[in-house]
């Protein structure tokens, strides 16, 4: 039998190109293992990547083969920017990128999985549009005042198309609340009653406060919407980028950072892109008790909500 050496084997594991990588199957791929992971604990589990459109199809392009075992894996598609925010806050999205991303939105839609929009706008009559355009596509949508997403707007509310309904399939949601920043809740407790205090069908918020899990009471507390009627309640997290504020961060990766740490991004700074596709960064964030994905999991949040999965597009243009 022929016999490779040790080294070769270890750059292709990390990405040394030793061969060419497919950036996008790998990032379909760890997802897939994430969602075989998540519902073999939790079997109704739901998995809701956020962008990276161009996982949709094998060759990235609207109308290219359709990626079925992807499609087939995840239960919602959340897209930034849609109708608004693409060139910053309340700045209408340019035609041509709107009118691509709205092609995989339907494609989405066709296969079954749910569109959420995520617009950035806080000018009145622009909200009311960018609610008002989703609704007719057929997209449940949440339109963001604040790039940061660390607070509840205060208009439109009531929120748009509010229900009293049990909320229990991503399907019956009407709308949403996307709330991953709690800096600005001077505590946990009033994070917690702010979001009690909410009828939105569903909530997208982070595990942590100040760096400490919410409980698996706390979470169940946050199921219910004011107005008596049951929502689900879905975790964040970012696979594309390590951030250094997370449990995982070691101080020592600043001088003498692990192989699968890239660079710095320059638009978020103390987030690293990650090589996705090692095992390393994959164990931190699923398949073991101490891992990210399994923390969610005993919360006992219904879902997760992929991050940073576009990362395939800045290693495609290295």
């Amino acid at each position: 039998m022929r016999r490779f050496p040790v080294l070769v084997l270890l750059l292709a594991i990390i990405g040394c190109p030793t061969r060419e990588r497919d950036y996008r199957e790998d990032m379909r791929e760890f997802i897939g293992r994430i969602k075989g992971y998540a519902r073999g604990i939790s079997p109704g589990f739901l998995i809701i990547p956020q962008n990276g459109d161009g996982l949709l199809t094998i060759d990235g392009s609207p109308d290219g083969p359709r990626a079925t075992d992807y499609l087939s894996g995840i239960d919602g598609l959340g897209r930034e920017d849609l109708f608004y925010g693409y060139n910053g806050v309340d700045l209408p999205t340019p035609e041509s990128e709107r009118k691509e991303m709205i092609e995989f939105m339907d494609l989405a839609e066709e296969e079954g999985v749910e569109v959420l929009v995520v617009d950035y706008c806080s000018t009145r009559t622009k909200v009311d549009d960018s609610y008002l355009k989703s609704y007719q596509r057929g997209y449940i949508s949440f339109a963001a005042d604040h790039r940061e997403l660390d607070n509840i707007p205060s208009y439109p509310d009531p929120p748009f198309n509010v229900n009293s309904d049990d909320i229990t399939s991503l399907s019956m949601a009407r709308n949403f609340l996307y709330l991953i920043n709690p800096g600005s809740f001077p505590t946990k407790d009033s994070l917690l009653l702010s979001l009690q205090a909410t009828n939105y069908d569903l909530l997208i918020i982070d595990l942590f406060y100040e760096g400490k899990s919410l409980t698996s009471d706390e979470v169940a507390s946050l199921k219910v919407k004011k107005n008596g009627g049951k929502r689900l309640v879905i975790a964040y997290l970012s696979i594309g980028e390590a951030e250094d504020y997370r449990y995982y961060w070691q101080e020592e990766w600043e001088e003498d950072p692990p192989p699968w740490l890239a660079e710095e991004n320059p638009n978020w700074p103390g987030n690293y892109r990650v090589r996705y596709w090692d095992p390393d960064w994959q164990q931190i964030i699923f398949g073991n008790d101490n891992s990210y994905l399994r923390k969610i999991l005993d919360a006992g949040f219904d879902g997760v909500y992929l991050d940073k999965v576009d990362t395939f597009e800045y290693f495609e243009g290295e």
